[in-house]
């Protein structure tokens, strides 16, 4: 039987339920087990990719195209999966379905209601679902861990809520569990844990008929003694059950956090699964990697010149990327936010300070990242950045929109084109360099983009990119974009040593640039982010950090290898933490590389 595992939150929405999730997926693969997840959003959007990433943070892309929440970011990225759409579940989905079914004629003669047609409805879409394979082997996950976003209480997660409470007695009690997430504060004026909050929040759990087999307690330090016996007092569960999950420095901590105080112990015995006792070589890599973190010493910086920095969310992929491979290259990496419009001559008139500031931070980084975005604010900013990426000679990664900008800046500044722009932000432009693609732009602006994997072929044999792929013919990435190159002025850069290394398989869509007589001019049309993880970090992001830190060049010497000292990335092409990697403890005697 299929295992369900619910995760609710209380008290705040943004507690860090998704992490949760993703770490009790993670203990309960390295066991041996097929997890998979889910992430409901109760909010009546179809999907997230209408939102701007001041609202949710940034809109996470999948395979299929699916425009979902970042938490579903972080579950691929901490189980290896690779999930669908139908994997993040909203309101507007489900009564999407129920609507259309009513007018079809399933429901004829009923009145529809919210109960029992909605969470009928939400049951046996988190049923059909939880079976579909994620490990790209056709095999059914035995486990499934559901994530219900925002706060119990809140009045738009009821039908979720007395769904679940339906479902509990539908896939009886030995297959189904709950983990609530609860905010224990501690007031700097007194210093003492406040356990009221988690107790309302339980209270209130109950009173709508689901009874919390584990309370996650967050807090800012480790959970005292006599708290945990409160909160197992007043909330009904036995003190194993009150776990702390205090913050830690990484989140990848939080793995072995959980294991470390008997969760997956408790779990086996709740859901009667079966454990292999086996060692659990999975885990040990988590820990390895974890406590390699902690000892980096050199530091890399990265500017990251965007629209959207004041909410770091905003670009979680983006950042993980960059950690997954200043991580693998044994640097600290430190990024530096620079909101783009400050690099405006217009901010040097109204805000001197901010513009200095700004330019401060983009000269003094190591490397320079432009990644995607929408609308015209900013965008001169993140052109006069690039410019000085290129006249500086410092390592620069543009992804999509960072992409489409360098190809204006050089339109611009070397072609000799002043007007060059894209006709999202200059429809009247005599060089339009960046256009937008018809079949995409319908008019209807949700899923209507260009999204989903979609494959990119080498056309050059030279390229600095396709070498850090491993000098693969093709690679396969994510896409989320409505606007695109223009194949009819690519003579025009090809000539100047501006060149379209990676284009569609019909040859009419531009993928990757790259600049020649430059330590790393790179721009990508897709979205590498979304496919980076922890043990295999993304090639383009990788590259950025290895010439932010000097080493590209030894690296692509030696094949696109370091000694172990520099790097752990396994040569498989296999990116579970579970496979026989190299060692990720650093030779003895030896300090950082």
């Amino acid at each position: 039987m299929m295992k369900y595992i619910l995760v609710t939150g209380g008290v705040i929405s943004g507690i860090g339920k998704g992490i949760i999730a993703s770490s009790v997926g993670t203990i309960l693969k390295s066991c041996g087990l097929r997890v998979t997840a889910i992430k409901i959003d109760p909010y009546i959007n179809i999907d997230a990719g209408t939102f701007s990433p001041y609202e949710h943070g940034e809109v996470f892309v999948l395979d299929d195209g699916g425009e979902v929440d970042l938490d579903l970011g972080n579950y691929e990225r901490f189980l290896d999966i690779r999930l669908t759409r139908d994997n993040n579940l909203t309101t507007g989905k489900i009564y999407q379905s129920v609507i259309n079914k009513e007018r079809k004629g399933d429901y004829l003669g009923k009145t529809v209601q919210v109960v029992p047609h909605i969470t009928d409805a939400i049951q046996e879409w988190v049923m059909t679902q939880a079976k579909v394979p994620v490990d790209g082997d056709e095999i059914e996950p035995q486990v499934c861990v559901i994530e219900l976003g925002g706060t119990v209480g809140d009045i738009e997660s009821m039908p979720f809520v007395e769904a679940f409470r339906q479902f509990q007695f539908k896939v009886k009690r030995e297959n189904f569990c709950n983990i609530h997430v609860s905010l224990i504060p501690q007031p700097s004026a007194t210093g003492e844990q406040k356990t009221k909050p988690t107790q309302n929040s339980v209270r209130e759990l109950r009173g709508l008929g689901l009874s919390p087999d584990l309370i996650m307690c967050r807090c800012s330090t480790v959970l005292e003694t006599s708290v945990k016996e409160k909160i197992s007092m007043f909330c009904h569960v036995e003190p194993q059950q009150v776990i702390c999950v205090h913050d830690v420095a990484s989140i990848y901590r939080v793995p072995l956090l959980l294991e470390d105080q008997g969760v997956v112990s408790y779990l086996s015995r709740r859901l009667n699964m079966p454990i292999e006792t086996k060692s659990r070589t999975m885990l040990t890599k988590w820990k390895e990697m974890s406590d390699r973190s902690d000892r980096l010493l050199e530091q890399c910086s990265i500017a990251l010149v965007g629209k959207y920095t004041k909410f770091s969310d905003s670009y979680a992929s983006v950042i993980k990327a960059l950690e997954h491979s200043a991580l693998a290259i044994n640097h600290k990496l430190e990024v530096k936010y620079i909101d783009s419009a400050c690099l405006e001559p217009s901010t040097l008139q109204e805000e001197p300070v901010k513009y200095h500031e700004a330019w401060q931070k983009l000269c003094s980084a190591d490397g320079i990242l432009v990644p995607g975005g929408f609308g015209v604010r900013g965008t001169e900013g993140k052109i006069h950045a690039i410019n000085w990426a290129r006249k500086q000679r410092k390592p620069f990664l543009g992804v999509c929109l960072g992409m489409q900008l360098a190809v204006c800046e050089f339109a611009r500044n070397v072609l000799g084109w002043s007007d060059a722009n894209s006709t999202e932000f200059d429809p009247e432009s005599t060089h339009p360099v960046v256009i937008d693609m018809p079949e995409h732009n319908p008019g209807q602006m949700g899923g209507t983009m260009r999204l989903g994997k979609r494959r990119t072929i080498f056309k050059t044999s030279n390229s600095v990119l396709r070498k850090l792929y491993g000098d693969a013919d093709y690679v396969d990435e994510r896409h989320r974009h409505r606007f695109e190159v223009n194949p009819e002025l690519k003579s025009h850069f090809d000539d100047r040593g501006f060149r379209f290394v990676g284009q569609d398989v019909e040859g009419e869509r531009m993928e990757i640039i790259e600049l020649d007589d430059h330590p790393y001019f790179v721009g990508v049309q897709y979205h590498p982010e979304f496919t980076s993880r922890p043990i295999k970090p993304s090639p383009p992001y990788l590259g950025l950090l290895l010439a932010a830190a000097g080493k590209l060049p030894s690296y692509l010497q030696k094949g696109c290898r370091l000694s172990p000292r520099d790097m752990y990335s396994d040569r498989s092409g296999s990116s579970s933490p579970d496979s026989e990697i190299a060692e990720l403890k650093f030779p003895p005697g030896s300090d950082s590389a």
